[in-house]
């Protein structure tokens, strides 16, 4: 470990460096008089020039905002390096060695190879960025004109491409004088038999940028189909690049980031892209890896995370993966003090196919319409349990106490445990008790918080290897240890065996109702078909209709349930539990649709959006008087 910089060699670096040279690489300098330089000061806005630069005095000073330093807190200011880093970094301009008071910094040497390693990098991204406007790279230009991206687009975020080939790049920087270590160092090569080659071959290339600017390492998405290797690859851990610590687009946001005290955190290189381009000057992403501790740090420093406010924001798409990372993300919570926030848009899109869809606005909406990350948190948590048991909803509500806990602002907590106990059908001094005993008991909130969250991604990740396995087999066995699996079947059964017990609501709720699994839908789809045609009475007449509506792949389960032994011998018994499993089906049907109005409504304002407002109230209203309906029974 590095011990302190020596007091002389800090005044020598500090002597030795042009500060005017480094200003202007953030601020455009006119002159102000003999020896005096200005232009608008990069701490805060304005339109008359108020910031003064005396090189020969190596300061700087603002008289609008009163902002004054020397070279170093200069580019700890822009950079949000801290001290010792930003020595270090003009130290490596200038070619000086920095000698250490306790243990030893980097050698002359370690600087010189760092320094070679950063100009590979730099000239291996124009090399990029020159292939990606020649006739090689079509595919490269469609993928990226298909996203909406323009020439001026992939300029400003250097996008490149890499030919294919073993060696295109290999031989343009040993033709620069670079050695086949040095080379090796960069990550952007690989060793085989026969000694390097390219690491990426004809891939898109994104050149991922330290927080000053300098390219660090690369990300590179997949074309072609005989391409073997993963969609996304990116530069394996070097000197230069650690994935845990590096945020894609940070170079282009930081002083956004800043001056905003806001950060959004999207998943991917073209999400980045999109949202700056639609406005959002503050979106980043990690690379290849979760948001964690070490991102965590840079961005509380960014936004100076110090209880003054701030937001962090993170969108994921809304399918399982997306919720599996909003969980992880919430882990690491509560290691900030600003407050954190997840932006879902409705359909599961993510930026940039939003913003190719619906446009700049519909970026901005998605940011602004963003909503806390722990309510996110407790809707995915109680997800986790079957809420049409009294056993899951207890479940719920201890897996959702230390969520409430942990809330920081406390004002909103009453608010919240209303809420949740309106989800979970408890009453609210229930849940309060249990929140109390949370905050009263933290080792064991903390323990229960974990395992809840533990179940949550475990859920998620079932439901991620489910929608594989659907997407590879949409007519999938259902399985059955899942309760709404069995309860759907059990509600096919009876449709098939007793049609005639359905009175015309019935069969009107049963047309609306989407089913989880697509076997079960698709057998939905026959029998609706077949009612659209025949009177639904029992017998051959009926399953051969319904065969003929549904798909091949169901037919096999049509003759199953067919057969299937109704628990009932009576016709009162019989249309008692035709009555009850449909009013299951349709009552989980309509919760589902509540639960979805209700995160809807949770992003609105009621003062400006005053009339889709209204109408989702109207709307959660007819559905509670058509579940009220349905369960007492009436047609």
């Amino acid at each position: 470990m590095a011990g302190l910089i020596r007091r002389e060699d800090i005044d020598e670096v500090r002597s030795r460096t042009d500060i005017r040279e480094i200003v202007e690489g953030y601020v455009t300098l006119k002159s102000a008089g003999i020896g005096s330089f200005k232009g608008l000061c990069p701490f805060h806005d304005e339109r008359t020039p108020s910031f003064h630069v005396r090189p020969q005095m190596g300061t700087y000073h603002c008289f609008g905002c009163g902002e004054s330093g020397d070279v170093i807190s200069f580019v700890m200011a822009m950079d949000h390096t801290s001290f010792a880093e930003t020595v270090e970094k003009l130290a490596a301009r200038i070619n000086y060695e920095l000698h250490y008071e306790q243990g030893s910094g980097m050698s002359r040497e370690e600087v010189g190879r760092r320094q070679r390693l950063l100009d590979a990098h730099k000239i291996a991204a124009e090399f990029y960025q020159r292939n990606l406007y020649t006739p090689a790279a079509r595919e490269a230009q469609k993928f990226l004109g298909a996203r909406g991206f323009d020439p001026q687009a992939t300029r400003t975020f250097g996008v490149g491409f890499a030919p294919r080939g073993w060696d295109h790049l290999l031989k343009y920087l040993r033709n620069k004088g670079f050695t086949d270590e040095e080379l090796e160092a960069t990550g952007m090569f690989s060793r085989g038999n026969r000694g390097l080659y390219d690491r990426f071959r004809g891939r898109i290339m994104w050149p991922i940028r330290g927080i000053a600017g300098e390219v660090i390492g690369f990300g590179a998405r997949k074309l072609y189909d005989d391409d073997q290797g993963p969609k996304y690859l990116n530069t394996p851990e070097t000197q230069l690049y650690k994935k845990s610590q590096v945020l894609y687009g940070l170079d282009l946001a930081k002083r956004n980031i800043a001056k905003k005290k806001q950060i959004v955190v999207v998943e991917g290189y073209t999400d980045v892209m999109a949202a700056h381009l639609a406005g959002i000057d503050t979106a980043v992403a990690t690379c290849g890896t979760a948001f964690g501790a070490g991102h965590i740090k840079v961005v509380r420093r960014l936004i100076s995370d110090d209880g003054s406010g701030g937001e962090v924001i993170f969108t994921f798409d809304g399918d399982a993966a997306g919720q599996k990372a909003a969980l992880h993300a919430f882990e690491e919570d509560q290691k900030f003090v600003a407050q954190t926030y997840v932006a879902v848009a409705k359909d599961g899109m993510d930026p940039c196919d939003l913003r190719l869809a619906r446009g700049d606005a519909a970026v901005r909406s998605l940011v602004a319409n963003r909503r806390p990350l722990f309510e996110f948190a407790l809707q995915a948590t109680i997800g986790n349990y079957d809420l049409q048991t009294l056993e899951g909803r207890v479940r719920a509500m201890r897996a959702a106490a230390p969520i409430l806990a942990g809330i920081k602002d406390r004002a909103l907590r009453p608010a919240y445990i209303r809420e949740v106990a309106g989800w979970l059908g408890i009453d609210t001094d229930e849940v309060q008790r249990a929140v109390t005993y949370a905050v009263n008991h933290p080792q064991v909130s903390a323990r229960e918080r974990a395992q809840a969250e533990q179940d949550a991604r475990q859920a998620a990740e079932r439901e991620e290897q489910a929608a594989a396995v659907r997407e590879e087999n949409p007519f999938e066995i259902p399985d059955l240890a899942d309760p709404v699996a069995r309860m759907e079947r059990e509600a096919l059964e009876v449709v098939i065996q007793l049609p005639h017990y359905l009175s015309v609501s019935q069969w009107q709720e049963l047309a609306q109702v989407q089913f989880r699994y697509r076997m079960h839908g698709g057998l939905a789809e026959g029998i609706i078909g077949a009612a659209s045609e025949i009177v639904p009475q029992p017998g051959s007449t009926w399953v051969n209709s319904v065969r003929s509506h549904a798909p091949e792949q169901v037919h096999a389960l049509l003759a199953e349930l067919t057969v299937s032994p109704i628990p009932a011998r009576t016709e009162e018994q019989l249309a008692r539990y035709v009555h009850d499993i449909l009013n299951r089906l349709f009552e989980q049907q309509i919760n589902r649709q509540k639960s979805d109005l209700l995160m809807e409504l949770q992003r609105l304002n009621p003062s400006t959006d005053s009339g889709e407002f209204s109408r989702i109230q109207r709307e959660l209203l007819d559905l509670e008087l058509r579940r009220r309906t349905i369960m007492e029974g009436q047609d």
